[in-house]
């Protein structure tokens, strides 16, 4: 019972995926996780919930703002924090039960404590005060990611939280800060903002979400100063302190050099998480990482050991839950004898505020860098008639396509529903898709997707609705 073909440390998106998969294929797979609960961070404290409080503050702020100018009266909406929370905690266990079932069904042995690697065939699993012996032909390392912090501030998750300690606030702070404009901190702080908090987003660049296209991270921070949160970009956080009734904030204009003092009730920190892999004695096997402290694997993602592979936030590439699966997937079949791999060209990425953004391949910047030469075919949503009787016309779907070949090069698209909407594109741009070939297909009418095709006719300056 304790000797496995393949055993994997991390019950996350990636480890669960990569051990039903790799039994799926045959292989006498266990996986290890310490949590005490399967799905890891995204399952736990981090997509599924987020994504729980994004709807659900949402709708409040419909209710509460916009569904009596449109017919539908309400009066004395208000918030219930605490149900709220008991719904989306309900979301979350019936989800990792579901893992669980899932385990059971195609028959992964789910171990429970803390794995070690000894060598590339030893794993000793530790939980409580006890310990047990594992061998196994292959491991993989599916340990997902931790949130950093800036140095010297303790996140304490009372005063000070990380995205987790701002998925399970008791009250709604009148003060909020949100340390960092990438993804984490902006979904958080349109959550407090819609359920009544003062929000404000300290950066340390000129513009919000990096590695973003541009022009699509300018048009997000108009719409979301519009609804009410506030940005001081080129900021420096030079240290917070903590005054437990309140926290105060010194931060530095880099351009102007003047210092500011701000204070609020609680501050997010949300300036980026880093590989998790502590306690696996990855060095004393000999392991090697890179200068970010992921691990470092070959195109088989395979590490420095034989035999012995890492995926997900552990390695490089985007901390996206859906990458960790494509990867999980990828080395189950090639311990299968199969050929799995990832295209990381055709990796999309979303933010779920409301308006959602999402995005897939190249940046206009990226391809400027490369001296690439393309078109640009855009087209809003005040023009599609679907967003149009919705009352969702913010945004736009912007297509970049190879100037010679028309082959689809990135999609960038701020809107409605855009989250589900950018599925079509990466399905065209892993076949290799033209602009023409996506504005020659037949899209519904009315939905949100005829403004993908629609952007692809304004590649060619063709665009019928605008």
């Amino acid at each position: 019972m304790d000797n496995f073909d393949l055993i994997v440390i991390g019950g996350g998106p990636g480890g669960y995926v990569c051990a039903i998969r790799a039994a799926q294929l045959g292989l006498k797979t266990a996986c290890i996780e310490s949590r005490g609960s399967l799905g890891g961070t995204c399952l736990n404290v981090g997509c599924i919930p987020s994504k729980s409080l994004l709807n659900l503050s949402d709708n409040f702020q419909k209710a509460k703002n916009n569904f009596n100018k449109q017919g539908i009266e309400l009066e004395g909406v208000k918030l219930n924090i605490e149900k709220m929370m008991l719904n989306k905690n309900k979301s979350v266990q019936v989800l990792t039960k579901g893992v669980e079932f899932l385990f059971k069904k195609n028959k992964v042995t789910y171990i429970k404590g803390k794995g070690v690697i000894f060598s590339k065939n030893d794993i000793v699993v530790y939980e409580n005060n006890g310990k047990q012996n594992y061998k196994t032909k292959n491991i993989v390392i599916a340990t997902g990611s931790e949130a950093v912090s800036l140095p010297g501030l303790q996140i304490d998750e009372k005063n000070i939280i990380s995205s987790t300690g701002a998925l399970s606030l008791s009250k709604v702070p009148k003060k909020l800060a949100v340390i960092g404009g990438g993804y984490i901190g902006l979904e958080m702080g349109s959550v407090w903002s819609r359920l009544g908090s003062d929000v404000t987003v300290i950066e340390y660049l000129d513009y919000i979400t990096p590695g973003m296209d541009r022009e699509i991270s300018s048009e997000f921070k108009k719409i979301l100063t519009k609804q009410g949160l506030k940005f001081k970009m080129g900021f420096k956080v030079n240290f917070v302190k903590n005054n437990n009734s309140s926290v105060l904030i010194n931060c530095t204009n880099i351009k102007e050099s003047k210092e500011e003092n701000l204070e609020f009730d609680k501050v997010l920190v949300a300036v980026g998480r880093k590989a998790y892999t502590e306690g696996l004695n990855l060095g004393k096997i000999g392991i090697n990482k890179d200068k970010k402290g992921r691990i470092e694997v070959n195109e088989r993602l395979e590490t420095s050991v034989k035999n012995i592979y890492a995926i997900g936030d552990v390695i490089k590439g985007p901390m996206l839950a859906h990458k960790a699966e494509e990867e999980g997937i990828a080395v189950a079949e090639i311990l299968a004898g199969q050929s799995g791999h990832v295209n990381y060209d055709v990796i999309p990425g979303v933010i779920y505020t409301s308006p959602e953004v999402a995005t897939v391949g190249k940046t206009e910047e990226q391809l400027k860098e490369e001296s690439r030469s393309y078109k640009v075919g855009k087209f809003p949503f005040l023009a599609n008639s679907r967003a149009k009787v919705n009352n969702e016309t913010e945004g736009f779907v912007k297509i970049l396509a190879d100037s010679k070949t028309d082959k689809v090069l990135g999609v960038h698209i701020i809107g409605p529903h855009c989250g589900d909407m950018i599925a079509e594109m990466a399905l065209a741009m892993e076949f290799g898709a033209s602009a023409e070939d996506i504005a020659r297909t037949c899209h519904a009418h009315p939905t949100h997707t005829e403004a993908i095709k629609e952007a692809a006719l304004a590649v060619d300056k063709r665009p019928i609705h605008f």
